[in-house]
């Protein structure tokens, strides 16, 4: 993989080479994952730092974004018949439960052209069908959506600012805005309430503990 930007095809190539199918516990989904952080961290390097193509963070499930998916998946209403865009999608997890909850479309976004890849592959793997929004689109005008979900998004001072900003304006604009978090450092618990909490089981790789407690949070 040299010169331009790799193809959909060999990106999705590239992750299937890189990872396993594996399920999510506790959900009714099977994502492409890698068995340990070392090994996929450097083949990207290798593989795709020419590119400009970031870490690996579409290679495994966050702890925010289960907790978000067991919540759609206890309440399917949230998301049924309704336009959804999955903010920061990463493997795209939250994304491909709202649409097994009957999302009426689902977009997911993300600004790493991996994640595109790895969203098409997941979704394929899942049998539903996810569009991708490609950018960074929280200093643009909002998309229209009538739920807007972020996980995992609130992990520097900087984008946290800027996430918290952009969702607050989709609030104001009408949408129903649902944040995962596992108590990242710059996180605002002042300014959302609580919907419900799970325990999750992670990697140490990516997270400090096998089991994480993560919450869903609304404003």
């Amino acid at each position: 993989m040299s010169g331009a930007q790799p193809s959909l095809e060999n990106r999705k190539a590239f992750i299937r080479a890189n990872t396993r199918i594996a399920d999510v516990p506790g959900l009714p989904v099977r994502l492409w994952q890698a068995d340990e952080l070392t090994p996929i961290w450097k083949a990207t390097e290798q593989d795709l730092a020419r590119h400009v193509i970031g870490p690996p963070f579409w290679a495994f499930p966050w702890a925010g974004g289960q907790a978000l998916a067991h919540y759609l998946l206890k309440h399917p209403e949230t998301v049924r018949d309704k336009s959804v865009l999955d903010l920061a999608s990463g493997s795209g997890l939250v994304a491909i439960v709202a649409a097994l909850g009957g999302a009426a479309s689902t977009t997911a976004n993300d600004i790493d052209p991996m994640c595109e890849a790895a969203i098409a592959a997941n979704a394929e793997l899942n049998g539903v069908a996810i569009a991708y929004l490609g950018g960074d689109l929280l200093e643009t005008a909002l998309p229209k959506a009538d739920v807007i979900l972020a996980a995992d998004v609130f992990y520097e001072q900087t984008p946290a600012r800027r996430f918290l900003a952009f969702l607050q304006r989709a609030q104001a604009a009408g949408a129903n805005v649902l944040v995962g978090d596992p108590g990242r450092t710059y996180f605002p618990r002042d300014v959302f309430n609580l919907l419900a909490e799970y325990d999750v089981a992670t990697s140490t790789e990516i997270e400090n503990a096998p089991v994480k407690t993560a919450c869903v949070w609304t404003f």
